[in-house]
This record gives structure tokens, C-alpha cells and sequence, in this order.
């Protein structure tokens, strides 16, 4: 009975970090398109500036939180029935997905937009929009799809099995051009909508710096992991942004 109760809870929590998944990323994708202006919060003013400013910030600082010693800990306790440890993929993907959702939907819209394109620059607006949300997935797909979601977290349990961690670091696909290809991806989306205005440039400032910075955080515990095997990685390839000796690299590997 208790192993049926694990897995119906293992579900319940599994199902509803996909929702709150594409509910988060389907707002901010919508938010960003049109300049962060959809958000429902109805501050003005100084009190709105400092309020989205916090909201900006809380993003990046309890997302990095929450991969920190303590923060798995935390994460480790916040499900009943000893299944912490074995959902702490699943539950980050849900705090992230509930952060997103805080960030675009408490949000309070300034109204001011610097530039709204049209015609052909609409177009290319949209197409380079579009693309920076392809390879933010296909970043994603390299990384593994399991554990960015938070997927392999509550499908382990309900296979009876520990999660089954990728044994080394992914070298394959956007990994070979860049170290840190989700965060590049993720950059893009923040800088390429096609509305312009003083809210996007408000989040996406911090935003970028933490896609900038954040993954040296990563780059320590691979080292700790993998050794040299990693060290060998950095040396064959760029941190954030590919080089001409990366692409070449992997046009030749195809």
C-alpha cells in the first residue's frame, strides 16, 4: 500500500511540475514577445520599478539557491514518504516553473515601448525569436530532456528505481560548440522579442549576467566530478560563446 501511495504522489507531483512547466515558459514566451507588457500587476511608478526589479532578482538568486548544499537539502525534505532525494529533479523543475510564473504574472507593465516592428522587420523579429526558442530546446534535448523537465524524477519512482543520473557530462550536439549552450539559448530569448522596452531590458540585464555567470557554479562541480576528462573539455571547447576552431570542430565530427 505504501509503495501504491509513493507512486500516485510521485504522479500527482510529476504531472503537475509538467503543467506548471508549460504554463511558465508558454507566459514568459508570450511576455517577451510583447516587451514583458502582460504581466497583472497594477503598481506605477517608483513602487512598480523597485517591485519588477525584485522580480527580476529572485530568478537567478534562488535558482542558484537551490543547487547549493543546502538548498538540495531542502529539496530532499520537501516531499513526504522519503521521496525527497528521488524527486529533487522533479521539485526544482517546479520551483523554477513557479518562479517564472511570479516573475511574468506579477509583473507590473510599464506600458512604454521603444520599438514595435513591421512588415519585413517583423518578420526577422519573429524568425530570430523563433529561433532562439528552437535551440534553447534542442540545447535542452542535448543536456537531457529527463532532467531538465524534472521528468526523471517522479518516472524513476514510479519504475521502482533510484534516478539513473547520465554517467559522464554531454559532449554531444550544441556541447561541442559551447560549454553552457541552455544558457546561451536561454540569453537569446531574453534579447531577441521583437517589442522593445525599458521592462525587457529590465530583466533581461540580470537574467543575461546570471547565464553568464551562474554556469561557473556548474563548471567547479563538473570539475569535482569528471577531473580531467572535464579539464580536457574546456580546453577543446569555448565556455558560452562557440569559436571558429569549435565550429569547424563540429562541422568535421558530422
Amino acid at each position: 500500500m505504501q509503495s501504491l501511495v509513493r507512486k500516485l504522489l510521485a504522479v500527482g507531483i510529476g504531472l503537475t511540475t509538467h503543467v506548471l512547466f508549460l504554463l511558465g515558459v508558454g507566459w514568459m514566451t508570450v511576455s517577451l514577445f510583447f516587451g514583458v507588457q502582460t504581466g497583472l500587476g497594477r503598481l506605477h511608478g517608483a513602487a512598480a520599478w523597485l517591485a519588477n526589479g525584485a522580480l527580476a532578482l529572485q530568478f537567478p538568486l534562488l535558482h542558484s539557491a537551490l543547487l547549493s548544499v543546502r538548498g538540495r537539502r531542502l529539496l530532499a525534505r520537501a516531499v513526504p514518504f522519503g521521496l525527497g532525494a528521488d524527486l529533487s529533479t522533479t521539485t526544482y523543475a517546479a520551483f523554477a516553473s513557479v518562479q517564472l510564473l511570479v516573475t511574468f504574472g506579477l509583473w507590473s507593465p510599464s506600458g512604454i515601448v521603444w520599438w514595435m516592428p513591421h512588415g519585413a522587420w517583423l518578420g526577422l523579429s519573429c524568425a530570430a525569436y523563433a529561433a532562439s526558442w528552437a535551440l534553447l530546446g534542442k540545447a535542452m534535448s542535448d543536456a537531457g530532456l529527463s532532467v531538465q523537465t524534472g521528468s526523471l524524477g517522479w518516472t524513476s519512482v514510479v519504475r521502482n528505481r533510484p534516478p539513473r543520473f547520465p554517467a559522464f557530462f554531454p559532449e554531444r550536439g550544441l556541447f561541442r560548440l559551447c560549454r553552457q549552450p541552455v544558457y546561451l539559448a536561454f540569453a537569446l530569448t531574453l534579447w531577441t522579442g521583437p517589442w522593445a522596452s525599458p521592462d525587457r531590458l529590465l530583466l533581461a540585464v540580470p537574467w543575461t549576467l546570471y547565464c553568464v555567470l551562474g554556469p561557473g557554479w556548474k563548471e567547479r562541480r563538473s570539475l569535482a566530478l569528471y577531473g580531467e576528462r572535464y579539464r580536457s573539455y574546456q580546453r577543446r571547447v569555448p565556455y558560452w560563446m562557440p569559436s571558429p576552431g569549435a565550429l569547424a570542430r563540429a562541422v568535421r565530427a558530422r
